[in-house]
């Protein structure tokens, strides 16, 4: 019964998509010396702003330390910045800087080539699918 775990389980196979999907956008992003981790949260909080942490680590389903990882260097970077305008106390929110949506602008086109080779991969229907899935799942964090 082992066995059949790796020719049938979900987990493996999803995992084994997620890290080739991982490598195509890495690959394309590169040359703007951002990863596609840092591109997914930048986006995220662009969409998002303000935006708390505890707010983007729910949307893009990151615990604390991965959050706080990612958030680290793109801060550092100058990509995005804790504001002081809005802040409870407890958070600051979090926003692109000027340096972060140019970022963004300027590697839209990488991005799209990322997004037509994991099409690509995926297949229509795959792709099809992998949307649907993410979409559903976003419908129980909003």
């Amino acid at each position: 019964m082992i066995a059949e775990i790796s020719h049938a389980c979900l987990l493996m196979r999803t995992r084994l998509i997620s890290r080739e999907i991982t490598s195509i956008y890495d690959k394309h992003l590169r040359g703007h010396d951002i990863s596609s981790a840092q591109f997914a949260l930048l986006v995220a909080i662009y969409q998002a702003q303000p935006a708390t942490r505890a707010t983007i680590g729910r949307h893009q389903h990151l615990d604390r330390s991965t959050l706080t990882r990612h958030l680290k260097a793109i801060l550092s970077e100058g990509w995005a910045e804790e504001s002081r305008h809005g802040a409870d106390g407890r958070s600051r929110p979090i926003l692109l800087t000027k340096s972060g949506t140019d970022l963004l602008r300027k590697a839209e086109a990488a991005w799209w080539a990322a997004q037509a080779d994991a099409k690509d991969l995926l297949g229509k229907n795959g792709s099809i699918a992998v949307m649907e899935i993410a979409n559903r799942i976003f419908e129980t964090i909003e």
